[in-house]
């Protein structure tokens, strides 16, 4: 109970000081809190003690914002269009202290000197309409509290903390300054636009410092930008092993985002511990402090860049403080009290203020018009005057949040969270003459535009943009290896062959092109293979289609003239009927040879292999029986004569090509495990897609078994048949046929193993096609030539002499 009787003793004494500058009658009264002086030291007292602001640092730039409010009143009194015949008054206070400038608070709250916290809304006389300030973050933080229950207005032109926005805690708090996440958009664009990805961040140990550290952390996280070093400033700050750490990181950024007085003591500190070449980064709280401008050595410490508020001239302020200047000079000259508040006038004069930081001149200028318009709407105001009505302060907030108005040719538009829809800031250099000059523009509404005359800038690098990287970016064609807690930090590898690396996606990464796409060793895209295949059109291919048709005609041409001399012995001793199901399977193999060329398909690729492998076998199968029974007929039927009898008994040639022909029909039934199938080919070129059929050598090796065997008791047979009469040895050209395709298959094979290119299905069909050639032009050619050029010799005379001929020198 005693510091609360306490705080009412200190309101007393507020109550009988009070007067002049900080007060000023009217008919509806706006409260302002402004830290005229600065007492941000922490001092612990043991009772409950009236502050005395005058004793600490005084602010020009606060004290002109002070002032800036007292000329914006009397302005709207002096206005006939808004509140006419309405008069606004204030009562401001010198808020030094975030944590004891509570009387001045108590002040706004009370009417006829008691506070009434119980009372009931409606029932509650209020001495404010709204209340404007305070200045930063924390201060708000104490003092918005006491407002918020009354739904009071509390318009701050410069808190820019993210908690403001919670309407839940803050409901009749509103922003007319820029809030930290516009500052930080500004920062984190300008840290990108100069390519900028290591950097430190300096704050002041405060609630605006902290948030917008919070802020800045969580905007890069999608960013290329690593915040390399942090620390919390304070009046106990080693500035030099701050320092040192940052030169240790070869960091070249610094961004310091931190009070004015905060940031006033780290400049200072930079300059006189001779820390040099670095870009500084202003946040709008000090980017335009004078006294850090005209510093000496301020120019030794780098290239200093920062975001203000636009400047702006506001009509009729510079008269105003200079006449009140020539109004508070008093000829004892002895300073002036407020409210235990002291402005002295020996010390500082009108252009003194006028000079001093112009910083959030709008903001002030802004809430005032707005509470003004506000009222002006809740009074009904017209032409003829303004209605005599009871002013609640919801009232006015209910107003405030609508306001939409034109002021400096600027619009007076509120979001949903309470904050000027403004979102303007202009760009800073300090340049060598001492001056802020503005060299970009950032503006947020309608939309975003950034803009930066990168030649107004002096950098200290001598005109090339300062570096400031963990690890220098790497090559065309290279994937960053992180190899430290920073993404930043890497070394750098070459993408392999077949892979690519986007440095726009992902930078650490190098991906695997698609099937159908190629690389080399260090790619930033893929390049698309190119499908290689042997084309109807290809000269090749036609060449040997061409030849295939010939062989098609060869085999009608023999059958036709085989027929016509049907009965003849050189047609009967090839084998009679057997020749047309030779010439006839032959003629059924060609068909596999046009299914090698053009682009493959499911049933190209089964009908390139299927009917050669299944009519091959049936011909293998009838040169099998052709050899068996020239070995049989001059051999073993001596030996074996109920061999012999058997075999024409039961007709064992049909017999065994009738299995041949059955069984390998079932073996061709293996094709349905894993027919042929189109296959793209990407290993042999990776610039190229080979197109052809891929066929399971294991699914299909059975039915490779029959033919394989086949040719093996063929030569058996022919071989053991070579001595026999050269009219009825056909095992010599069969012999001599089968050494040919074997010679033929095992180059193909040789190849095929050796070669990569679409070419192995253009040597793979001639392989096929020589195949066919050899049993016509081996077997039945010769026989055409004695049937056509020598009739003498196809008659039965001729044989049986031969047949003599060979019976007598085999009884010799």
């Amino acid at each position: 109970m005693k510091p609360f009787l306490a705080s009412l003793c200190l309101l007393g004494l507020f109550l009988t000081q009070c007067r002049s500058e900080f007060n000023l009658k009217g008919d509806f009264i706006i409260g302002g809190l402004f830290g005229i002086h600065d007492a941000s030291d922490t001092v612990h007292h043991d009772r409950p003690e009236a502050i005395n602001c005058s004793s600490h640092q005084f602010s020009a730039s606060n004290y002109r914002r002070f002032q800036l409010m007292r000329f914006s009143v009397e302005e709207i009194n002096n206005s006939t269009s808004l509140l006419p015949n309405v008069s606004l008054g204030y009562e401001m206070f010198d808020h030094c202290s975030d944590a004891l400038s509570f009387p001045g608070v108590f002040r706004l709250m009370s009417v006829n000197g008691s506070i009434q916290p119980w009372a009931e809304p409606n029932d509650k006389v209020y001495k404010v309409i709204a209340v404007i300030g305070p200045f930063t973050s924390n201060q708000a933080m104490t003092v918005a509290p006491f407002f918020m229950p009354d739904l009071i207005p509390v318009v701050s032109y410069g808190s820019s903390s993210s908690v403001f926005s919670s309407k839940v805690k803050y409901p009749s708090f509103l922003r007319t300054g820029n809030p930290n996440k516009d500052v930080i958009d500004v920062i984190v664009t300008m840290v990108q636009h100069f390519n900028w990805s290591w950097v430190a961040f300096l704050n002041s140990d405060d609630a605006y410092a902290n948030d917008g550290l919070e802020l800045f952390m969580r905007k890069i996280k999608t960013t290329e930008i690593c915040l390399a070093y942090t620390k919390s400033v304070n009046q106990n700050t080693d500035y030099s092993q701050i320092f040192k750490n940052i030169e240790d990181q070869r960091i070249n950024v610094i961004i310091v985002f931190a009070s004015e007085v905060a940031a006033e003591a780290l400049i200072e500190s930079a300059v006189q511990l001779n820390v040099t070449n670095k870009v500084w980064i202003a946040a709008d709280t000090w980017s335009l402090k004078k006294r850090l401008l005209k510093m000496n050595g301020i120019r030794n410490i780098g290239t200093v860049l920062g975001l203000s508020q636009p400047a702006l001239t506001i009509a009729g302020f510079s008269e105003f403080i200079t006449s009140f200047e020539t109004q508070s000079r008093y000829p004892e000259n002895k300073p002036q009290k407020f409210c235990n508040q002291v402005i002295n006038w020996d010390t500082w004069r009108a252009k003194d203020i006028l000079d001093a930081d112009p910083s959030f001149s709008y903001p002030v200028y802004s809430a005032v018009y707005a509470i003004a318009h506000a009222l002006h709407k809740v009074l009904q105001c017209g032409t003829a005057g303004c209605n005599n009505i009871i002013v609640y302060p919801n009232m006015v907030l209910a107003e405030i949040q609508k306001s939409n108005f034109t002021l400096l040719n600027r619009t007076v538009l509120f979001d949903e969270n309470g904050v000027l829809r403004s979102g303007l800031f202009s760009l800073v250099f300090w340049n060598s003459s001492g001056d802020a000059e503005e060299v970009g523009l950032y503006s947020f509404y309608p939309t975003v535009t950034f803009f930066i005359n990168i030649s107004k800038i002096n950098w200290h690098t001598d005109g090339e943009v300062p570096a400031s990287v963990c690890s220098p970016e790497c090559s065309k064609g290279y994937a960053r290896i992180q190899n430290r807690i920073h993404k930043c930090c890497f070394t750098c590898e070459i993408c392999p062959a077949g892979t690519y690396v986007n440095v726009e996606e992902n930078p650490y990464k190098c991906v695997l092109c698609k099937s159908t796409e190629w690389s080399e060793e260090g790619s930033t895209s893929c390049n698309l293979r190119q499908l290689e295949y042997i084309q109807l059109t290809d000269t090749v291919a036609i060449a040997i289609m061409v030849t295939t048709w010939v062989i098609v005609g060869l085999t009608l041409s023999v059958s036709v003239l085989f027929s016509i001399n049907y009965n003849t012995p050189v047609v009967r001793s090839a084998g009679g009927p057997m020749c047309f199901l030779i010439l006839g399977c032959l003629g059924l193999c060609s068909i596999s040879v046009f299914f090698h060329f053009g682009l493959p398909t499911p049933a190209s690729c089964i009908l390139r292999y299927f009917p050669f492998i299944w009519f091959y076998t049936v011909c293998l199968a009838c040169f099998v029986v052709r050899s068996f029974q020239i070995v049989c007929i001059f051999r073993i039927s001596a030996k074996f004569p109920s061999l012999l009898i058997w075999w024409k008994k039961y007709h064992g040639q049909w017999l065994l090509i009738s299995a041949a022909f059955v069984v390998q029909a079932v073996l061709l039934l293996t094709f349905s495990y894993d027919p042929p199938r189109p296959y793209n080919e990407t290993s042999w070129r990776p610039e190229q897609i080979v197109l052809f059929c891929y066929m399971n050598l294991k699914a299909t090796s059975c039915s490779l078994v029959l033919p394989i065997s086949f040719a093996c008791l063929c030569f058996v047979f022919s071989y053991m048949a070579k001595d026999l009469p050269k009219n009825y040895n056909e095992a010599k050209a069969i012999t001599f046929s089968l050494l040919l395709l074997t010679f033929t298959w095992t180059i193909f094979i040789t190849v095929y193993m050796l070669y990569r290119g679409k070419y192995i299905q253009t040597l793979n069909a001639v392989t096929v096609l020589l195949s066919l050639y050899y049993f016509l032009v081996g077997y039945f050619l010769p026989k055409c030539y004695i049937i056509l050029f020598q009739p003498n010799k196809n008659t039965q005379q001729y044989f049986q002499s031969l047949i003599q001929n060979y019976t007598k020198t085999i009884s010799q």
